[in-house]
């Protein structure tokens, strides 16, 4: 939610307070969480699926994003990150898609610990800390 926050409006703050966006293994449009078993303990209402689905406020986008997932996750997560980033980049804003060979939904994060790994790098490269 923070990437499509309305910082001026709702924090008096400039609109580009986040200036980049490092998204792994995320869900970004709910309504399939509300079809899955999950909705026998998740109990979200219409109106906290629209809110809280990143993806349907592409509008308020501000940044350019990195969205990745590894390939040893579910289909579901490897279908959202991609449709994610392909729903950013037809909305005309920069996004890159970066895929983990081999990783699942818990080992790619350990990547954003080292300027190696594919995460580590990834942010790296979005503050300008080494050459892209």
């Amino acid at each position: 939610m923070v990437l499509v926050t309305d910082w001026q409006k709702e924090f008096k703050l400039p609109a580009d307070t986040v200036k980049g966006g490092l998204l792994c293994s995320g869900m970004y449009d709910l309504k399939p969480v509300r079809l899955s078993a999950r909705s026998s303990y998740v109990k979200f209402t219409d109106e906290m699926e629209e809110t809280l689905s990143t993806q349907r406020h592409l509008s308020r986008l501000a940044c350019p994003v990195v969205v990745a997932h590894g390939t040893l996750e579910t289909p579901e997560f490897q279908r959202q990150t991609r449709d994610f980033a392909a729903a950013v980049k037809a909305a005309g804003k920069p996004a890159q898609l970066l895929v983990a060979q081999g990783y699942n939904h818990f080992e790619i994060f350990e990547t954003l610990a080292s300027p190696y790994g594919l995460l580590g790098r990834a942010a790296l490269e979005q503050m300008k800390l080494v050459p892209a």
